[in-house]
């Protein structure tokens, strides 16, 4: 059954997370997001790949929710040089599970600077159609403001003694 992608609906992905084998002595192992995909199935996670320089696994049952708030965020992102998709993520067993994602810049921004572990993973293009629809109903930038000049009403001010 095909769903029809509205602004008001949200976008059923799974991520992809890869455990990459190090050979150093302070760490063996790396944690990234490489990838996200249409979700349609659901399910538990599950290993998609498995050799022994690399793991990757498929975490079902997420969800992007577009929200107007974060209207401008959506925008920056869109029209970035690489649009991305940032995924929050957390050890839980040794394993790095993703935790939430978003599609704004400026939350993801956050989340990387309050020190959580963000990847950002390339936006399939059916996704940045949805996200580009929501942006034109939803965001309206704000007028520039009027630029404001000193005078010589302003004497005395801005380093002007007489």
């Amino acid at each position: 059954m095909q769903e029809t992608l509205t602004p008001t609906r949200s976008y059923p992905l799974g991520v992809i997370m890869q455990r990459t084998v190090l050979s150093n002595r302070w760490i063996t192992e790396q944690w990234e997001a490489i990838g996200v995909v249409r979700d349609t199935a659901g399910g538990e996670p599950r290993i998609i790949v498995e050799n022994d320089a690399l793991t990757q696994m498929l975490f079902p049952g997420y969800r992007l929710t577009l929200v107007r708030d974060e209207a401008e965020g959506y925008y920056l992102n869109l029209t970035s040089p690489e649009p991305k998709i940032f995924i929050l993520w957390r050890p839980a067993d040794a394993i790095a599970c993703p935790d939430r994602m978003t599609v704004s810049y400026g939350e993801g921004t956050r989340w990387a600077d309050s020190g959580e572990q963000v990847d950002g993973v390339p936006i399939p293009s059916d996704l940045r159609a949805w996200m580009a629809e929501f942006v034109e109903l939803n965001y309206r930038p704000e007028p520039p403001k009027k630029k404001r000049y000193a005078s010589n009403k302003d004497r005395g001010r801005m380093g002007h003694v007489e």
